[in-house]
Formats: structure tokens, C-alpha cells, sequence
């Protein structure tokens, strides 16, 4: 059997799940990796058979979205001509997590595929969606990358084809402890937040991650590290709570492990915000930007107790690519045949 996987490298979640995922998949068959997206600092330790510059998130480092970027960089022409060159019609099934190039070129030349991922999870009623509605945003995120057969990934399962996360192998093996500092991942806020907002919560170290530096160093209770997997799982696993993003696979990593959990989502990225909606849902604290009153909400959120309910139920990631899996063939069969 012949896999296409088509992975979105716009953040680094879509790679992060990808890393776990691949080996498994080869299990039922080869598997060819395409690539789409310029602004993942994790790359696949797997062959890339297709790469394409394709179409990105860009954010600017007050935590908001940068649209005149975006727009930007999309070439209509060189979306279509590489869509073309894609040979979807020699797989036996195609795999997308929500990337753009390899839907196109399945749509142009009606091959079926499973949109595949966290996103997927989106086409559901019922998950949980943000109290201020965009009707353009809500209409991008179901049609950017739209299927007949959706396998979603998601903090909530109401519906048979939408699963619980997908978590890396190391923290399925590891044995969490609680060490007093707080991790932090908010690669769109530029370093001057943190240390304007941090430094007077001196009782409280504060691990930072960020694309802005290369060599780790400390700077009274803040301590800096380059974007690493095995930097950032030490720190998770030993933390006492998680300030991130509103994206999905951290803030699910964090609730596996049980840490407490303050989450900022990006303003304008609308996934965030559905993100955000279902979180706050489970008790997790949203707080919509950083600003004066960061230090203080910070402060109070560290002494308070944080209530998950309901915790998503997790899977071993391979019994739950096993399950999926099932799924996918024996749905593919009706795809085929409609």
C-alpha cells in the first residue's frame, strides 16, 4: 500500500504529531512525506519526498497575527502548477493535515483524500467554538482544507471520527515531577515582554522558549532556552505549570501531564480561538492578550488552584493510530466507490 502524507509546517504542532505518527503509519505501508510551510523551527527526521514553500502563518511579536504578510506571500499560479505535479492519483490513500498544495491537486484531479488532524476536528458542531464569531475566519478554517472523510484530533471527542491527542512516546515514559518553575512557550511575543513582566516574580523561575536565541543563558529568574524537543520535554515534564499559546499540541502535553496551565492565544488566529473556547471550557485559564496586567494575573494564577474537568481521555499512540487507521480503510472504501 502506497501512503501520501501531507503535513502543514506552518508552528511546529503539525511536525511535532507528524514525528510520532510517520513510524507507525509505516507499519501499513510506504509512506511518502510532503512538506508545505516556511516557519517551523522542528524538522522530520524522515526522507521529504515533496517541498513546497505552499502557504504560512506569519505573526508579528506582540502576539497578533500579521495579514499583510500573509497575503503577501500567496502565488495563485504557483499554487495551481504545483498542485498539478503532484501524482495523488498513484496512492492508495492520501493523508492531509490541513496543508493546502496536496488538497488542491486532489481537488483538480478529484482524487479523494482524509483530512487528517487537528483541524479536521473543526468541521464537527459540536466542539466548542469561540463567543465572538468571524464569518470569513470561520469560512477559511473549514475550506482551506475540506473532505468527505475527516479524522480529527481534538481536546473534546463528540463524535465517533474525532480522537484525543496525540502524545510523544518520551512523555508516555516519563515520570513528571514537580520542580517550581514554569515553562513558557510564546514564540510570538518578543523577549522584552517576558522579562518586563516576569522579573518581579522573583519566587518563581520561569524556563523561556524562543526562536530569538541560539545559546541558553540566565538572567536572574529567567532562564532562556533555544526552541529544542529535548530541552522543552525536560522542562514539561518537571514543571510546575505551562504558559503557551493557545495552539494544540502543548497545551494537550501539558494536560496529559497534569501541569497547570495559563494559555494566550494569537489574536487574529482564529484556530486559537476555538482552541481557547474548548480550554476554558475545561477550567484552563485564557487570558486574551499579554498587557500591564500580565505580572498580576500571573502572580494570581500561581497561587490559585486550576480544576480540569472534563481531561481528555488519551490513547498510546499506537493503539490510537491502530484505531484511526481501521477507520480510514474501511471509510476509504466508500470514498472510492463515491
Amino acid at each position: 500500500m502506497k501512503i501520501l502524507y501531507s503535513i502543514q509546517a506552518t508552528g511546529n504542532g503539525h511536525i511535532s504529531r507528524a514525528q510520532e505518527i510517520i513510524p507507525l503509519l509505516k507499519q501499513y505501508g510506504e509512506v511518502d512525506i510532503l512538506l508545505s510551510g516556511s516557519n517551523s523551527e522542528l524538522s522530520l527526521p524522515f526522507e521529504i519526498k515533496y517541498r513546497f514553500s505552499g502557504l504560512s502563518l506569519f505573526y508579528k511579536k506582540s502576539g497578533k497575527l500579521d495579514e499583510l504578510r500573509i497575503l503577501k506571500q500567496i502565488h495563485p499560479k504557483k499554487l495551481v502548477k504545483d498542485a498539478k505535479n503532484i501524482p495523488v492519483e498513484s496512492y492508495d490513500i492520501v493523508l492531509i493535515d490541513y496543508e493546502f498544495i496536496s488538497q488542491l491537486a486532489c481537488k483538480i484531479k478529484k482524487i479523494p483524500f482524509v483530512h487528517f488532524g487537528h483541524q479536521a476536528s473543526f468541521h464537527s458542531n459540536e466542539t466548542s467554538k469561540p463567543p465572538k464569531k468571524s464569518k470569513w475566519k470561520q469560512w477559511i478554517l473549514k475550506n482551506y482544507c475540506k473532505s468527505k472523510q475527516n479524522i480529527g484530533f481534538h481536546f473534546e471527542q463528540p463524535e465517533d471520527w474525532i480522537f484525543p491527542p496525540v502524545i510523544k512516546d518520551v512523555l508516555w515514559q516519563a515520570n513528571p515531577s514537580d520542580r517550581g518553575h514554569i515553562s513558557v512557550y510564546l514564540p510570538h511575543y518578543a523577549l522584552i515582554q517576558f522579562k518586563k513582566y516576569f522579573y518581579g516574580l522573583n519566587k518563581t523561575q520561569f524556563h523561556i522558549f524562543s526562536k530569538e536565541i541560539d545559546t541558553p543563558y540566565s538572567d536572574l529568574n529567567l532562564h532562556f532556552f533555544p526552541i529544542s524537543h529535548n530541552e522543552f520535554n525536560q522542562s514539561l515534564i518537571h514543571c510546575h505549570g505551562v504558559i503557551c499559546s493557545a495552539g494544540f499540541e502543548t497545551p494537550s502535553e501539558a494536560l496529559f501531564l497534569n501541569k497547570k496551565l495559563l494559555v494566550v492565544p494569537i489574536r487574529g488566529q482564529y484556530e486559537q480561538q476555538y482552541n481557547a473556547a474548548a480550554l476554558e471550557k475545561m477550567g484552563v485559564l485564557v487570558v486574551p492578550r499579554i498587557d500591564i496586567h500580565f505580572s498580576l494575573i500571573v502572580s494570581n494564577w500561581l497561587k490559585s488552584e486550576q480544576p480540569i474537568h472534563p481531561k481528555p481521555q488519551f490513547i498510546q499512540t499506537p493503539q490510537l493510530i491502530e484505531t484511526i487507521f481501521h477507520k480510514i480503510q474501511n471509510d476509504w472504501v466508500n470514498l472510492k466507490v463515491n
